[in-house]
């Protein structure tokens, strides 16, 4: 709890450098940023309304008036997984930046890891705790490496690291033992935790993975022009996997109109994000950031849960 009180003032003071302004967005909303089905969802005076996935919609709002902007707010998701790195309620760093491109996003996310690490092991406190809780600690090399969801699909493959099979309805396989049947590989595949990890522990350092299929991202996510992939990244890190997930966000009415449709989405809540492009907006990204993943890989802990104060 030390080093993650540290880890938030370094972040704080990394962003300052950077010139974002901390904001803080509402927590009871009435849109869903990342799906339906894990939304907490609750009564609001008669109205429905929910516990934030995400609150990278409001920081969208502001960026004309404040420039790039960042919160650090808790985030809720009603995904009942016991895993090693899922929370249901935990601590969502963001962010949203103007005018840029792909490739400016990804290289402020490295800015922004590198600058925070660098302080934190510049202070004499922080860097004792980060040697107490994990003495191999090395502040990670630069610059990240980045390869495509094809690229990974492509090494999982050459790796022979294999998937559950699934039916057409998403049900995974068994064999007549009753044991899960295997499979390689395929573009269009929602590469699993599991693997996704594995790949980054073998790799051994920071890997960007980016360029993933519309279809597998959220709605505005923008898309890579002429094809079926979008502007986005997620940042894996050894022996956590995703710690940032990021992209570059749609700015055309038009496309954001396809995404609600392609999606199911009634547009009218988010009559006031879409206003921004009706009326105009600028090419933009922005990023979420796991504060309790990111010390999980700090600190050297096996869960998440170890890093959050009473984990829900």
């Amino acid at each position: 709890l030390r080093l993650r009180a540290n880890l938030l003032s370094a972040f704080r003071e990394s962003y300052a450098r950077y010139n974002l302004t901390e904001v803080t967005p509402p927590c009871l909303v009435q849109t869903q940023v990342e799906g339906g089905a894990t939304l907490f969802k609750l009564d609001y005076y008669g109205q429905p309304a929910f516990l934030t996935q995400s609150s990278q919609l409001y920081l969208e709002t502001v960026l004309p008036s404040l420039g790039d902007v960042f919160c650090v707010q808790e985030s809720f998701r009603a995904e009942n997984s016991h895993t090693r790195r899922h929370l249901s309620e935990f601590t969502h760093l963001e962010a949203e930046l103007a005018f840029l491109t792909f490739d400016e996003l990804m290289d402020h996310i490295e800015n922004i890891i590198c600058t925070t690490v660098d302080i934190l092991l510049a202070d004499p406190e922080s860097a004792a705790l980060i040697k107490q809780l994990n003495p191999k600690f090395k502040a990670p090399a630069r610059p990240f490496m980045k390869i495509s969801y094809v690229e990974a699909i492509e090494w999982l493959n050459e790796h022979k690291i294999q998937r559950p099979e699934e039916d057409a309805d998403g049900n995974v396989i068994k064999d007549e033992q009753g044991q899960v049947k295997m499979g390689p590989h395929k573009v269009g595949d929602d590469i699993a935790e599991a693997a996704e990890r594995q790949m980054t522990d073998i790799i051994g350092k920071p890997v960007f993975l980016h360029g993933f299929p519309a279809e597998l991202k959220s709605f505005y996510m923008k898309k890579i022009p002429g094809t079926g992939y979008t502007e986005s990244c997620d940042l894996l890190m050894p022996n956590v996997g995703e710690i940032v997930g990021g992209s570059m966000r749609i700015a055309d009415l038009a496309e954001l109109s396809a995404a609600y449709k392609r999606e199911g989405i009634d547009p009218e809540p988010y009559y006031w994000f879409t206003d921004q492009r009706k009326y105009g907006t600028c090419e933009h990204g922005g990023y979420g950031l796991g504060v309790e993943r990111f010390l999980a890989w700090l600190a050297d802990r096996f869960t998440v849960r170890d890093c959050s104060l009473y984990p829900r």
